[in-house]
């Protein structure tokens, strides 16, 4: 996805601005952490992506050279010491919107239940690893929407996060009219599914597919700290 988000081709554009949308949590998480306003941090964000957008930034990835949080990281410490004032100095909303950042749940994306100590970039980190895992259910409910199964993933998704002993599967199977022993069938398919869709997400942000099983590794971690 990285890849064809390159050049100046309407596909590439789709792309890219897919791209932009999906993962400017982690950059307005860091640039917030920098000690700018909830409007400055916004007004960063966009700056930085229709930097992207107009500037042609991903002409420069190359598909041997790592993960695509890397290089996204990297981009924003550059933009931010180089575009600061320039940036900042622009009029909010005199420039072209280029994504949808509701204010109320970008100040949920600044992991503020961290200790202070905390520095950008594992807020940076956090961010990038919550937006996957959000990405991921997401896609997974399209998927069950589109299946007709909507009401199914809505009863079972938090199976997905909750503890085996927490699930009450015989008050799901009663809500749902089955029995407990489907309901435990359907709970091991959407994990399964879970699993292979989060890998697949993965897999669209680094240079190859060897390298999907240490970002899922380095994603929990990053998670569990």
């Amino acid at each position: 996805m990285i890849l064809a988000a390159r050049g100046d081709t309407t596909h590439a554009r789709v792309a890219l601005e897919k791209l932009c949308q999906t993962y400017w949590p982690p950059i307005y998480a860091f640039t917030r952490r920098q000690g700018n306003s909830p409007h400055d941090a916004q007004d960063l964000t966009q700056e930085f992506f229709a930097r992207l957008l107009e500037k042609n930034y991903l002409a420069d990835v190359d598909r041997g050279k790592g993960k695509f949080r890397s290089f996204l990281l990297a981009s924003l410490k550059h933009f931010l010491l180089n575009e600061w004032d320039k940036a900042k100095a622009q009029k909010r909303g005199g420039k072209k919107t280029f994504i949808s950042i509701d204010e109320k749940a970008a100040e949920s994306f600044c992991a503020v239940d961290l200790p202070d100590r905390v520095d950008a970039e594992k807020i940076f980190e956090r961010r990038w690893a919550i937006t996957l895992l959000d990405a991921t259910l997401s896609r997974l409910r399209e998927e069950y929407v589109a299946d007709g199964k909507k009401e199914l993933f809505e009863h079972l998704k938090d199976t997905l996060t909750g503890e085996r002993s927490a699930i009450p599967y015989a008050t799901i199977a009663t809500q749902l009219g089955t029995t407990e022993g489907n309901v435990k069938v359907a709970v091991h398919r959407l994990r399964q599914r879970y699993r292979e869709v989060l890998r697949a997400e993965i897999a669209d942000t680094v240079s190859s597919r060897d390298e999907v099983e240490e970002e899922l590794r380095n994603l929990f971690a990053v998670l569990s700290s």
